[in-house]
Protein backbone atom coordinates (compact mmCIF):
# COMPACT_ATOMS: atom_id res chain seq x y z
CA UNK A 1 0.00 0.00 0.00
CA UNK A 2 1.54 3.61 -0.74
CA UNK A 3 1.03 6.31 1.47
CA UNK A 4 -1.91 8.16 -0.34
CA UNK A 5 -3.47 10.35 2.39
CA UNK A 6 -6.57 11.04 1.03
CA UNK A 7 -7.01 7.18 0.64
CA UNK A 8 -5.87 6.40 3.90
CA UNK A 9 -8.78 9.31 5.67
CA UNK A 10 -11.32 7.08 3.78
CA UNK A 11 -10.11 3.98 6.25
CA UNK A 12 -10.96 5.57 9.55
CA UNK A 13 -15.34 6.07 8.90
CA UNK A 14 -15.15 8.49 12.22
CA UNK A 15 -13.08 11.08 10.22
CA UNK A 16 -15.67 11.61 7.70
CA UNK A 17 -18.43 13.19 10.05
CA UNK A 18 -18.37 16.76 10.56
CA UNK A 19 -18.85 18.30 14.35
CA UNK A 20 -21.13 21.33 14.61
CA UNK A 21 -21.16 21.64 11.66
CA UNK A 22 -17.37 21.54 10.75
CA UNK A 23 -15.24 18.78 9.39
CA UNK A 24 -13.18 16.76 12.49
CA UNK A 25 -10.00 17.71 12.40
CA UNK A 26 -9.16 14.98 15.31
CA UNK A 27 -5.04 16.06 16.57
CA UNK A 28 -5.62 14.09 19.84
CA UNK A 29 -4.17 10.43 18.97
CA UNK A 30 -1.96 10.98 21.50
CA UNK A 31 -4.36 9.93 24.08
CA UNK A 32 -6.11 7.42 21.63
CA UNK A 33 -6.19 6.66 18.00
CA UNK A 34 -8.62 5.88 15.68
CA UNK A 35 -9.38 2.74 14.15
CA UNK A 36 -9.52 1.79 10.91
CA UNK A 37 -12.37 -0.03 8.80
CA UNK A 38 -9.96 -3.25 9.11
CA UNK A 39 -10.21 -3.33 12.62
CA UNK A 40 -13.52 -2.58 13.27
CA UNK A 41 -14.83 -5.14 10.90
CA UNK A 42 -12.31 -7.82 12.19
CA UNK A 43 -13.57 -7.67 15.28
CA UNK A 44 -16.94 -8.07 14.41
CA UNK A 45 -16.65 -11.20 12.26
CA UNK A 46 -14.96 -12.69 15.23
CA UNK A 47 -17.98 -11.82 17.41
CA UNK A 48 -20.16 -12.75 14.80
CA UNK A 49 -18.28 -16.34 13.54
CA UNK A 50 -15.67 -16.97 15.54
CA UNK A 51 -15.86 -16.40 19.47
CA UNK A 52 -15.94 -18.99 21.94
CA UNK A 53 -12.90 -18.51 24.80
CA UNK A 54 -9.12 -20.00 24.40
CA UNK A 55 -6.73 -22.51 25.24
CA UNK A 56 -9.59 -24.37 26.58
CA UNK A 57 -12.79 -25.96 24.75
CA UNK A 58 -11.82 -28.81 22.54
CA UNK A 59 -14.26 -27.74 19.73
CA UNK A 60 -14.06 -26.04 16.84
CA UNK A 61 -15.19 -22.19 17.94
CA UNK A 62 -12.55 -22.02 20.41
CA UNK A 63 -9.69 -24.24 18.43
CA UNK A 64 -10.33 -21.42 15.93
CA UNK A 65 -10.08 -18.34 18.65
CA UNK A 66 -7.36 -19.68 19.89
CA UNK A 67 -5.78 -19.88 16.48
CA UNK A 68 -6.77 -16.08 15.88
CA UNK A 69 -5.37 -14.98 19.31
CA UNK A 70 -1.94 -17.04 19.06
CA UNK A 71 -1.96 -15.71 15.17
CA UNK A 72 -2.05 -12.23 16.95
CA UNK A 73 0.92 -12.83 19.38
CA UNK A 74 2.38 -13.96 16.02
CA UNK A 75 1.57 -10.49 14.25
CA UNK A 76 2.96 -8.67 17.06
CA UNK A 77 6.03 -10.56 17.25
CA UNK A 78 7.02 -9.69 13.55
CA UNK A 79 5.79 -5.98 14.12
CA UNK A 80 8.49 -5.59 16.55
CA UNK A 81 10.92 -7.52 15.13
CA UNK A 82 10.51 -10.11 18.17
CA UNK A 83 13.39 -13.14 18.48
CA UNK A 84 10.16 -15.41 19.64
CA UNK A 85 6.27 -14.98 19.74
CA UNK A 86 7.03 -15.90 23.14
CA UNK A 87 8.80 -12.90 24.70
CA UNK A 88 5.17 -11.12 23.94
CA UNK A 89 2.83 -11.07 26.62
CA UNK A 90 -0.70 -9.51 26.52
CA UNK A 91 -1.48 -7.05 29.01
CA UNK A 92 -4.75 -4.46 29.23
CA UNK A 93 -2.30 -1.84 28.37
CA UNK A 94 1.01 -0.46 28.60
CA UNK A 95 0.22 0.68 32.23
CA UNK A 96 -0.73 -2.88 33.44
CA UNK A 97 2.36 -3.99 31.34
CA UNK A 98 4.42 -1.66 33.51
CA UNK A 99 3.02 -2.57 36.47
CA UNK A 100 3.86 -5.81 35.87
CA UNK A 101 7.37 -5.43 35.69
CA UNK A 102 7.13 -3.14 38.24
CA UNK A 103 5.66 -5.99 40.88
CA UNK A 104 7.44 -9.23 39.32
CA UNK A 105 10.69 -8.01 38.34
CA UNK A 106 10.96 -4.84 41.08
CA UNK A 107 9.69 -7.32 43.39
CA UNK A 108 10.90 -10.82 42.40
CA UNK A 109 14.59 -9.89 41.18
CA UNK A 110 15.59 -6.32 42.54
CA UNK A 111 17.30 -6.49 45.86
CA UNK A 112 17.67 -3.85 48.77
CA UNK A 113 20.13 -1.14 48.23
CA UNK A 114 19.50 -1.12 44.29
CA UNK A 115 17.83 1.71 42.55
CA UNK A 116 15.71 2.25 39.35
CA UNK A 117 16.21 5.12 37.26
CA UNK A 118 13.52 7.18 35.58
CA UNK A 119 13.57 10.52 34.36
CA UNK A 120 11.42 13.74 34.70
CA UNK A 121 9.36 13.53 31.23
CA UNK A 122 7.67 9.94 32.26
CA UNK A 123 4.25 9.53 32.19
CA UNK A 124 2.70 8.69 35.19
CA UNK A 125 2.34 4.78 34.14
CA UNK A 126 6.21 4.97 34.38
CA UNK A 127 6.42 6.66 37.76
CA UNK A 128 3.83 5.77 40.04
CA UNK A 129 4.36 2.11 40.19
CA UNK A 130 8.01 2.95 40.98
CA UNK A 131 7.32 5.03 43.76
CA UNK A 132 4.89 2.41 45.18
CA UNK A 133 8.53 -0.02 45.04
CA UNK A 134 10.00 2.69 46.62
CA UNK A 135 7.67 3.69 49.49
CA UNK A 136 6.87 -0.76 50.21
CA UNK A 137 10.09 -0.56 52.72
CA UNK A 138 12.27 -3.05 50.48
CA UNK A 139 15.41 -1.05 50.12
CA UNK A 140 14.75 0.09 46.54
CA UNK A 141 15.76 3.80 45.73
CA UNK A 142 13.97 6.07 42.70
CA UNK A 143 16.14 8.24 40.66
CA UNK A 144 15.33 10.82 38.72
CA UNK A 145 17.57 11.88 35.49
CA UNK A 146 16.99 15.50 34.66
CA UNK A 147 15.61 16.92 31.41
CA UNK A 148 17.33 19.47 29.63
CA UNK A 149 15.35 22.65 28.84
CA UNK A 150 15.25 22.20 25.32
CA UNK A 151 13.46 19.14 26.79
CA UNK A 152 15.95 16.12 26.06
CA UNK A 153 17.31 13.85 28.33
CA UNK A 154 20.23 14.66 29.97
CA UNK A 155 22.39 11.45 29.52
CA UNK A 156 25.27 13.70 31.50
CA UNK A 157 22.86 13.51 34.45
CA UNK A 158 21.76 9.66 33.31
CA UNK A 159 25.19 8.67 33.04
CA UNK A 160 25.97 10.54 36.96
CA UNK A 161 23.32 8.58 37.99
CA UNK A 162 24.42 5.06 36.99
CA UNK A 163 27.86 5.57 37.82
CA UNK A 164 27.83 4.11 41.36
CA UNK A 165 26.51 0.88 39.45
CA UNK A 166 23.90 0.63 42.33
CA UNK A 167 21.10 0.97 39.33
CA UNK A 168 19.24 -2.45 38.74
CA UNK A 169 16.49 -1.25 36.22
CA UNK A 170 16.15 1.90 33.85
CA UNK A 171 12.60 2.94 33.05
CA UNK A 172 12.60 5.38 30.12
CA UNK A 173 10.17 6.82 27.43
CA UNK A 174 11.15 5.79 24.55
CA UNK A 175 8.90 9.14 23.29
CA UNK A 176 7.35 11.37 25.55
CA UNK A 177 3.76 12.37 25.24
CA UNK A 178 4.25 15.69 26.00
CA UNK A 179 7.09 16.95 24.51
CA UNK A 180 7.47 14.49 21.44
CA UNK A 181 11.20 14.29 22.53
CA UNK A 182 12.27 10.90 21.04
CA UNK A 183 15.34 9.49 23.23
CA UNK A 184 18.19 7.87 21.97
CA UNK A 185 17.60 4.50 22.41
CA UNK A 186 19.94 2.35 21.51
CA UNK A 187 22.63 4.20 23.48
CA UNK A 188 20.47 4.32 26.47
CA UNK A 189 20.47 0.46 26.49
CA UNK A 190 24.30 0.93 26.14
CA UNK A 191 24.33 2.75 29.04
CA UNK A 192 22.52 1.02 31.31
CA UNK A 193 23.67 -2.67 30.41
CA UNK A 194 27.43 -0.90 30.38
CA UNK A 195 26.24 -0.04 34.22
CA UNK A 196 25.30 -3.25 34.89
CA UNK A 197 21.55 -2.38 34.45
CA UNK A 198 18.09 -3.53 32.94
CA UNK A 199 16.40 -1.40 30.36
CA UNK A 200 12.80 -1.21 29.92
CA UNK A 201 10.88 1.36 27.79
CA UNK A 202 8.26 2.82 27.73
CA UNK A 203 7.07 2.98 23.95
CA UNK A 204 3.50 4.01 24.20
CA UNK A 205 3.99 6.88 21.59
CA UNK A 206 7.18 5.43 20.14
CA UNK A 207 5.44 2.51 18.56
CA UNK A 208 2.93 3.87 16.72
CA UNK A 209 5.25 7.08 14.84
CA UNK A 210 8.86 4.72 14.65
CA UNK A 211 10.18 1.67 13.41
CA UNK A 212 10.44 -0.39 16.77
CA UNK A 213 12.85 -3.78 16.00
CA UNK A 214 13.87 -5.58 19.64
CA UNK A 215 16.45 -7.14 18.24
CA UNK A 216 18.24 -4.13 17.27
CA UNK A 217 17.62 -2.54 19.95
CA UNK A 218 18.71 -4.77 22.84
CA UNK A 219 16.60 -3.62 25.27
CA UNK A 220 15.13 -5.93 27.93
CA UNK A 221 11.72 -4.88 28.47
CA UNK A 222 9.76 -2.80 25.85
CA UNK A 223 6.02 -1.42 26.56
CA UNK A 224 3.29 -0.63 24.41
CA UNK A 225 -0.34 -0.19 23.73
CA UNK A 226 -2.75 -1.16 21.54
CA UNK A 227 -5.11 1.93 21.25
CA UNK A 228 -2.62 4.30 20.28
CA UNK A 229 -1.59 2.09 16.83
CA UNK A 230 -4.77 2.23 15.29
CA UNK A 231 -6.37 -1.27 17.67
CA UNK A 232 -8.85 -1.75 20.15
CA UNK A 233 -8.65 -0.61 23.96
CA UNK A 234 -8.22 -3.27 26.71
CA UNK A 235 -5.49 -4.90 25.17
CA UNK A 236 -1.33 -4.15 25.26
CA UNK A 237 1.81 -5.93 25.21
CA UNK A 238 4.80 -6.14 27.02
CA UNK A 239 7.44 -7.24 25.53
CA UNK A 240 10.76 -8.83 27.61
CA UNK A 241 13.20 -11.48 27.17
CA UNK A 242 12.74 -15.55 28.03
CA UNK A 243 15.44 -15.45 29.99
CA UNK A 244 14.03 -12.10 32.47
CA UNK A 245 10.42 -14.09 32.29
CA UNK A 246 11.69 -17.37 33.63
CA UNK A 247 13.37 -15.16 36.26
CA UNK A 248 10.04 -13.27 37.10
CA UNK A 249 7.81 -14.62 39.38
CA UNK A 250 3.52 -14.02 38.24
CA UNK A 251 2.01 -10.74 38.64
CA UNK A 252 -1.76 -12.38 38.91
CA UNK A 253 -2.80 -15.44 40.14
CA UNK A 254 -5.69 -17.58 38.40
CA UNK A 255 -6.76 -19.80 35.79
CA UNK A 256 -4.50 -20.37 32.14
CA UNK A 257 -1.24 -19.39 34.39
CA UNK A 258 -0.85 -22.72 35.67
CA UNK A 259 0.82 -25.94 34.75
CA UNK A 260 -0.54 -27.94 37.65
CA UNK A 261 -2.65 -26.92 40.73
CA UNK A 262 -3.20 -28.94 44.07
CA UNK A 263 -5.02 -27.58 47.15
CA UNK A 264 -1.57 -27.30 48.49
CA UNK A 265 0.51 -25.60 45.81
CA UNK A 266 0.77 -24.09 42.40
CA UNK A 267 3.15 -24.56 39.18
CA UNK A 268 3.53 -21.97 36.80
CA UNK A 269 2.78 -22.14 33.52
CA UNK A 270 5.35 -21.49 31.09
CA UNK A 271 6.07 -18.11 29.90
CA UNK A 272 4.16 -16.19 28.49
CA UNK A 273 1.17 -17.95 29.43
CA UNK A 274 2.57 -17.36 33.54
CA UNK A 275 1.21 -13.69 32.79
CA UNK A 276 -1.61 -13.94 31.32
CA UNK A 277 -4.24 -14.78 34.16
CA UNK A 278 -7.88 -15.26 33.64
CA UNK A 279 -9.49 -15.16 30.04
CA UNK A 280 -7.67 -12.89 27.94
CA UNK A 281 -8.56 -10.02 25.85
CA UNK A 282 -9.81 -12.48 23.14
CA UNK A 283 -11.54 -9.94 20.68
CA UNK A 284 -8.82 -6.93 21.34
CA UNK A 285 -6.24 -8.90 20.30
CA UNK A 286 -7.99 -9.80 16.83
CA UNK A 287 -8.32 -6.12 16.57
CA UNK A 288 -4.54 -5.36 17.48
CA UNK A 289 -3.46 -7.95 14.99
CA UNK A 290 -5.76 -6.13 12.30
CA UNK A 291 -4.29 -2.81 13.12
CA UNK A 292 -0.46 -4.17 13.06
CA UNK A 293 -1.42 -5.47 9.51
CA UNK A 294 -2.51 -2.22 8.66
CA UNK A 295 0.22 -0.12 9.86
CA UNK A 296 2.30 -2.80 8.52
CA UNK A 297 1.02 -2.53 5.01
CA UNK A 298 1.45 0.72 4.84
CA UNK A 299 5.01 0.21 6.07
CA UNK A 300 6.06 2.26 8.90
CA UNK A 301 8.94 4.25 7.11
CA UNK A 302 6.33 5.26 4.75
CA UNK A 303 4.24 6.74 7.95
CA UNK A 304 7.46 7.65 9.99
CA UNK A 305 8.44 9.87 6.77
CA UNK A 306 5.06 11.28 6.87
CA UNK A 307 5.02 12.67 10.35
CA UNK A 308 8.61 13.78 9.65
CA UNK A 309 6.85 16.43 7.22
CA UNK A 310 3.82 17.15 9.54
CA UNK A 311 6.42 17.79 12.51
CA UNK A 312 8.65 20.16 10.39
CA UNK A 313 5.29 21.79 8.99
CA UNK A 314 3.58 22.51 12.69
CA UNK A 315 7.08 23.65 13.91
CA UNK A 316 6.92 26.28 11.53
CA UNK A 317 3.75 27.34 11.67
CA UNK A 318 3.24 27.13 14.98
CA UNK A 319 6.12 28.87 15.95
CA UNK A 320 4.86 32.11 13.44
CA UNK A 321 1.86 32.30 16.14
CA UNK A 322 2.45 35.32 18.33
CA UNK A 323 2.23 34.49 21.90
CA UNK A 324 2.35 31.09 21.63
CA UNK A 325 5.27 28.71 23.42
CA UNK A 326 5.79 25.55 22.65
CA UNK A 327 6.90 23.21 25.23
CA UNK A 328 10.22 21.52 24.49
CA UNK A 329 12.16 21.80 21.13
CA UNK A 330 14.29 18.40 20.74
CA UNK A 331 15.98 17.86 17.85
CA UNK A 332 14.49 14.75 17.10
CA UNK A 333 10.67 14.35 17.89
CA UNK A 334 7.76 12.85 16.70
CA UNK A 335 4.06 14.74 16.10
CA UNK A 336 3.42 16.02 19.81
CA UNK A 337 3.07 19.38 20.51
CA UNK A 338 2.09 20.69 24.14
CA UNK A 339 2.02 24.61 23.94
CA UNK A 340 0.46 27.04 25.90
CA UNK A 341 -1.56 30.77 24.83
CA UNK A 342 -1.29 33.88 26.48
CA UNK A 343 -4.20 34.72 28.83
CA UNK A 344 -5.44 31.65 28.04
CA UNK A 345 -6.79 28.91 30.14
CA UNK A 346 -5.62 25.30 28.71
CA UNK A 347 -9.55 24.13 29.23
CA UNK A 348 -10.52 27.36 27.86
CA UNK A 349 -8.56 27.19 24.57
CA UNK A 350 -9.39 23.44 23.87
CA UNK A 351 -12.82 24.79 24.03
CA UNK A 352 -12.97 27.28 21.81
CA UNK A 353 -10.95 25.06 19.07
CA UNK A 354 -13.43 22.13 19.67
CA UNK A 355 -16.20 24.98 18.29
CA UNK A 356 -14.09 24.61 15.25
CA UNK A 357 -14.01 20.98 15.10
CA UNK A 358 -10.49 20.28 16.14
CA UNK A 359 -9.98 18.05 19.19
CA UNK A 360 -6.91 18.18 21.09
CA UNK A 361 -6.47 17.49 24.66
CA UNK A 362 -6.00 20.04 27.77
CA UNK A 363 -4.06 19.37 30.97
CA UNK A 364 -0.74 17.51 32.35
CA UNK A 365 -1.46 14.79 30.23
CA UNK A 366 -0.62 12.21 32.95
CA UNK A 367 3.18 13.87 33.28
CA UNK A 368 2.40 16.40 35.88
CA UNK A 369 6.08 16.50 37.32
CA UNK A 370 7.52 17.30 33.75
CA UNK A 371 5.02 20.46 33.57
CA UNK A 372 6.09 21.45 36.72
CA UNK A 373 9.51 21.27 35.37
CA UNK A 374 8.94 23.61 32.98
CA UNK A 375 6.87 25.50 35.43
CA UNK A 376 3.59 24.98 33.60
CA UNK A 377 1.76 23.54 36.77
CA UNK A 378 -1.71 24.70 34.85
CA UNK A 379 -1.15 22.95 31.96
CA UNK A 380 -0.79 22.84 28.35
CA UNK A 381 -3.39 22.04 25.11
CA UNK A 382 -1.87 19.20 23.29
CA UNK A 383 -1.81 18.16 19.71
CA UNK A 384 -1.03 14.88 18.58
CA UNK A 385 -0.97 13.63 15.17
CA UNK A 386 -1.51 10.28 13.65
CA UNK A 387 -0.93 8.71 10.14
CA UNK A 388 -4.16 10.28 9.23
CA UNK A 389 -3.60 13.68 9.70
CA UNK A 390 -2.48 16.47 7.02
CA UNK A 391 -0.83 19.15 6.42
CA UNK A 392 -4.17 21.41 5.78
CA UNK A 393 -5.53 19.90 9.54
CA UNK A 394 -2.32 21.80 10.83
CA UNK A 395 -3.31 24.77 8.86
CA UNK A 396 -6.57 25.11 10.00
CA UNK A 397 -5.30 24.70 13.55
CA UNK A 398 -2.49 27.54 13.40
CA UNK A 399 -5.35 29.66 11.80
CA UNK A 400 -7.73 29.06 14.96
CA UNK A 401 -4.95 29.49 17.23
CA UNK A 402 -4.26 32.96 15.70
CA UNK A 403 -7.83 33.64 15.68
CA UNK A 404 -8.07 32.75 19.60
CA UNK A 405 -5.00 34.70 20.31
CA UNK A 406 -7.19 37.67 19.22
CA UNK A 407 -9.77 36.39 20.98
CA UNK A 408 -8.21 36.19 24.68
CA UNK A 409 -5.99 39.29 23.89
Amino acid sequence: MSFDIQCIRQDFPILQQQIRGKPLVFLDSGASAQKPRAVIDAMVRCMEERYANVHRGAYFLSEAATEAYEAARGAVARFINAADPREVIFTPNSTAAINLVAHSWGRGVLRPGQAVLISEMEHHANLVPWQMLRDEGRGIELRVARVTDAGELDLEDVAAKLADGKVGLVAITHMSNVLGTVTPAERLVRMAHDAGAKILFDGSQAAVHRRVDMQALGADFYAFTGHKLYGPTGIGVLWARLEHQERMPPFLGGGDMIAMVTIDRTEWAAPPAKFEAGTPPIIEAVGLHAAVDYVSAIGMPAVEAHERRLVDHAMRRLSDIESLGLLGRAQDRGGVFAFSLDNAHPHDLATLLDRAGIAVRAGRHCAEPLHTRFGMEGGTVRASFGLYTTEGEIDYLAEALSKAREFFA
